[in-house]
């Protein structure tokens, strides 16, 4: 069986989507890979996106669900299920289908910071979990990467021990703003804006209740780390959701090595299907580690959608 990709990660879950489709009563002929990273999403026929998680992550899938039916019950733009129930597949893992939206680009820093606005005013429903422990994330993706050869031994150990430092001083966060509900992994590359101006939410499966800064540290970072945005975007951010700038909070430091953490080990697990990106995750691991100088860091994008370098990661 062939699929109109020479993306070798495409390749390995197109048996998974046939058997998604087939259990759901849809035909995966004429399927697209649409990025296969975290989780596997597919375009299908009928204007329906596909999307399969990685191991270990069918609950998750469930809730993300969940999240997007309590969504549009308030109102909040974002992503809609196609169907009402996920397919279960092997490996703890499942597959959930999803309304495809018209032609959109990477939405904009401000829709990121309006949408987030809405988003923490609501309620938190009974499904979301607690967002305990976000380094988590990065230290599943070095246990899957640990043996890969990416980086060198030294280099592993110590992402994992900076991992648990991590966690460690999340626990201890000082207070900040009251707990809401999250989208757990807010940043453009998760907002789709379509040409009639409209943003809309996407990858719902981190979602989670917890402190609002983590949400909004995200795109901090493409100022204090990356240097990715100027100062002028990141100010119209902070005015769109509504003047709270979360540099300035105590526990910033924190929210921020862990978010680079996960951009770093987000390059490391892509490496392995793209090797050609291995020296930039090399490159990031580095600076980490304190041997590339103080921030801004020049990180270069590492693959997003097929095709396209797509925004830092």
């Amino acid at each position: 069986m062939t699929v109109s990709s020479s993306d070798a990660a495409a390749q390995a879950t197109w048996p998974l989507l046939v058997d998604a489709c087939r259990n759901a009563g849809l035909d995966p002929a004429g399927a697209e890979p649409v990025r296969i990273a975290d989780n596997a999403i597919w375009s299908i026929p009928g204007n329906l996106i596909v999307r399969i998680t990685r191991p270990g992550r069918r609950a998750a899938a469930h809730r993300e669900l969940l999240t997007a039916q309590w969504l549009a019950e308030h109102g909040i733009p974002a992503v809609r299920p196609a169907l009402p129930s996920a397919v279960d597949l092997p490996e703890d893992r499942a597959a959930t289908f999803w309304e495809q939206l018209p032609d959109h680009t990477v939405g904009r820093h401000e829709d990121v910071a309006r949408l987030l606005c809405l988003l923490h005013q609501l309620p938190a429903p009974e499904h979301l979990l607690a967002l305990t422990d976000p380094a988590a994330k990065a230290r599943i993706r070095l246990e899957a990467v640990h043996h890969a050869g990416v980086t060198s031994d030294d280099d592993m150990a110590w992402l994992v021990a900076y991992a648990d430092e991590l966690a460690a001083a999340w626990g201890s966060l000082p207070q900040g703003l009251a707990p809401a509900p999250l989208h757990g992994d807010a940043w453009a590359g998760n907002v789709a804006r379509t040409h009639d101006g409209h943003a809309y939410l996407l990858d719902l499966d981190s979602a989670a209740v917890g402190p609002p800064e983590w949400d909004l540290t995200s795109t901090a970072v493409k100022v204090t780390t990356t240097a990715t945005i100027p100062a002028s975007e990141y100010e119209r951010y902070v005015n769109a959701y509504g003047g709270y700038d979360v540099t300035m909070y105590e526990g910033f430091e924190v929210m921020r090595g862990i978010r680079e953490l996960r951009m770093t080990t987000y390059a490391i697990q892509t490496a392995i299907d793209h090797p050609h990106t291995a020296d930039e995750a090399r490159h990031r691991v580095a600076c980490l580690r304190g041997l590339k100088g103080p921030r801004p860091w020049i990180w270069t994008a590492v693959p997003h959608p097929p095709g396209s370098p797509g925004p830092i990661v």
